[in-house]
């Protein structure tokens, strides 16, 4: 290491030696040198440097150092940033497919690397999935202000309706062209119509009927399934109806679409007890078990309009990839908990049909024509087929019976989407 030069000082310059005597001795007088050998000492303070081994093994080491575990050190394992990722675009719901997308890739990083961030990678698929049944759903259309929130009792608009979870007779005794005159009665007893979603709607002026009816239809077939999570235990007669303002109603202050369980019969009712069951009425698993059954049911839903995989191959493609994710999304969830003792092992044996249909609807994703894709499709459908899920829902105590699939119009009761599929 060089020795630094000494500081400028006022007057004649001379040549800086590191062993000169004080000033004060007169100039050219011997000055005594260090011992052989000896390092000459500098009026500076040395450059602090690491602290070097005191050598270092030559050529390969024959072992590598563990990434995790004992160390003398305590180095804890690195913290894997995929599962960082995934857990923040997770939180924010803002891009949850690709939370979704970082979230798988964390969880195996995290298993072959040894990295920490599992449960954040798990977390973010988690709260990913849901992201992808919310935009499913529609819930991106409340960004046009149409409608500002969904209430979850009775209103407090110039409507007379019923609130959600009362039951009500119709004093014409048909839910066809309903107005504002219920009579609310007990859900004991039988009764014409029960309501489960209270929809307000936002702006100044009417939108016309039109805009309002499209509005109710779209978002009382979405909430339905948080009201009756369930829908094996909806009725197979049971239908949606709902009652929207009028112009009339509108100007005297009612933004309110009351969205109701009814008969499909109009001559008859709602048999005695309510259609409900929700966190309210279920316990915790049945919840976490219905929960992972609508991320695939959302998906499903999704289909596209075209009947035929020949006239739009690109968006049921599009729709197999959907729907492979969801099935990745819905096994994380009933892996990730624990389940009670009689339903552990239908679980888990659920969990492993759905892998096997996961792998052939990302198949049919990615089908090079209509007839690949009716092949991975045929067998990706069977793997989800509602019957495999009949006991592990009774060992939670949920419905057995599935929801009959009505070929000719290609939508299955209560959610069950274009395919006619719901587990």
């Amino acid at each position: 290491m060089s020795i630094p030069p000494p500081p400028e000082s006022q007057g004649p310059s001379t040549p800086y030696n590191p062993y000169a005597p004080p000033p004060e001795d007169a100039p050219g007088t011997p000055q005594p040198q260090p011992p052989y050998g000896a390092q000459p000492q500098s009026p500076y303070a040395p450059y602090p440097q690491d602290p070097q081994p005191p050598y270092a093994p030559y050529g390969p080491q024959p072992y590598q150092p563990w990434n995790q575990g004992y160390s003398p050190y305590n180095h804890p394992a690195p913290l894997n940033g995929m599962s960082v990722a995934a857990l923040v675009l997770g939180i924010l719901c803002c891009v949850p497919g690709a939370g979704l997308v970082l979230g798988l890739i964390g969880l195996n990083q995290t298993g072959k690397r040894g990295e920490r961030g599992r449960g954040m990678a798990v977390t973010g698929i988690v709260l990913s999935a849901f992201g992808l049944v919310l935009w499913a759903f529609g819930v991106a259309g409340a960004a046009s202000g149409f409608f500002d929130d969904v209430e979850s009792g009775g209103g407090s608009s110039a409507s007379a309706s019923p609130g959600k979870g009362q039951c009500f007779d119709a004093p014409s005794g048909s839910l066809e062209g309903m107005a504002y005159d219920f009579d609310v009665v007990s859900c004991a007893g039988e009764h014409d119509g029960e309501v489960f979603a209270v929809v307000r709607l936002s702006g100044g002026s009417y939108p016309g009927d039109k805009k309002v009816t499209a509005t109710a239809d779209d978002r009382c077939y979405a909430l339905q399934d948080s009201y009756a999570m369930d829908g094996w235990a909806v009725p197979d007669d049971v239908d949606i109806y709902y009652v929207t303002p009028t112009e009339q109603s509108w100007s005297l202050g009612d933004r309110e679409i009351t969205c109701v369980f009814g008969n499909r019969d109009e001559e008859a009712g709602l048999p005695g007890g309510s259609l409900r069951n929700d966190a309210s009425t279920l316990d915790a698993d049945q919840v976490a078990y219905l929960k992972a059954a609508h991320v695939l049911n959302a998906a499903l839903d999704s289909a596209p309009d075209a009947q035929y995989v020949e006239d739009d191959l690109p968006g049921h493609k599009a729709w197999a990839g959907r729907v492979s994710a969801a099935l990745t999304a819905q096994t994380a969830l009933l892996e990730g908990r624990q389940w009670p003792d009689a339903a552990a092992k239908p679980v888990a044996d659920l969990v492993k049909d759905l892998r096997k249909a996961q792998r052939q609807w990302a198949k049919a994703a990615g089908a090079a024509d209509a007839d690949e894709f009716y092949g991975h499709y045929d067998k990706g459908a069977e793997l989800i087929d509602p019957h495999l899920s009949v006991t592990a829902r009774k060992a939670l105590g949920l419905a057995t019976t599935p929801p009959p699939y009505e070929e000719d119009d290609g939508s299955g009761d209560s959610g069950g989407g274009d395919t006619g599929l719901e587990v």
